[in-house]
Formats: C-alpha cells, structure tokens, sequence
C-alpha cells in the first residue's frame, strides 16, 4: 500500500514539475509600458477606433485567466458596456475617469489616477473618459470576455454598418 501511494506521489510530483507556467516570465516597468509594443487586439477593449490592448498572458477569447494592457488615448468617451466576466483593474499611466451605469453621466464619473484600482464585474455597466492625455489600464480576468454595449447604436462594430 505504501509502494502504491509512493509511486502514486511520484507521478503526480513529476507531472506537476513537467508542465509548462500558465504566464509567462514578464518584467516591465511603467516606462517600457508606455513606450513599448501596444499591440493590435481589441479583445476586452471597448472596439473603438485608436483603443486596443496587448495581451500580457493567457488569452481573453478562452476559458482562463488573461490580463491586459489597455491603451486609451486622449479625448476619447467609451459609452456604457459591460463584460460577461469579472475584471481588476490598475491605471499604470495617465488619468482615467471611470463610472457605472448604463448611460454615460460625467456627474458619476470618478477621476481615478496612476496608482488606482477599480473592478468591472461582470454585466455591470460602466463607462469611461481621457482628458488631455493618454491613458493605459491594466485589466486582467477569468476569460473568455466580451463587450457588450447597453445601447447597441454604441457599439462601435454597429456604427461601421451604418456608413
């Protein structure tokens, strides 16, 4: 019995120790954040035009955890959208005024900067806005994720039939 449970550990000891890291071995500092490669997804973003991400792990489109960066530049209004999954979030650069609702309303929007934390849970609304400068938001989740806007006439992939 011993034999058995012995050998049984040692299976599952060398099977653990044999898998790959679900994330990958990342070092970036707000600098290289800032001014690195952007990427070119929209998976988890709001889909409007000049806004993407960069995946830093996992894949946001499958089951599992995923965290992005997301880039946001200046001037730019998200209307009111939610994501099927729950969502934490850090502003690593600029300052992003955030709210919850269905509508968007600058009286509820928060001015929220570098440094700050705030939650997207999943199918609660929330919008957002950028000032005179950029910003980028780390957001990571348990996937797969989505953007659904409130408003459909919001949505930006709905707005690209109506041209």
């Amino acid at each position: 019995m011993k034999k058995n449970a012995l050998f049984v550990l040692t299976i599952l000891v060398a099977t653990c120790s044999a898998h790959a890291p679900s994330i990958p071995e990342l070092r970036l500092t707000p600098g290289e954040i800032v001014s690195g490669d952007k990427g070119e997804s929209q998976i988890g973003s709001s889909k409007l035009a000049g806004v993407h991400t960069k995946i830093l792990a996992g894949n946001p489109a499958a089951v599992g955890f995923y965290s992005i960066l997301l880039f946001v530049p200046p001037h730019t209004t998200i209307q009111a959208h939610s994501h099927r999954d729950d969502r934490m979030a850090t502003v690593v650069s600029g300052t992003w005024h955030f709210g919850y609702g269905t509508h968007f309303d600058e009286k509820s929007l928060k001015t929220l900067p570098v440094g700050s934390v705030y939650s997207e849970p999943g199918g609660v609304n929330h919008f957002a806005r950028t000032a005179e400068a950029p910003v980028v938001v780390q957001i990571s989740g348990f996937g797969p994720t989505d953007t659904r806007y409130f408003n459909p006439a919001d949505d930006p992939e709905n707005q690209k039939g109506a041209d």
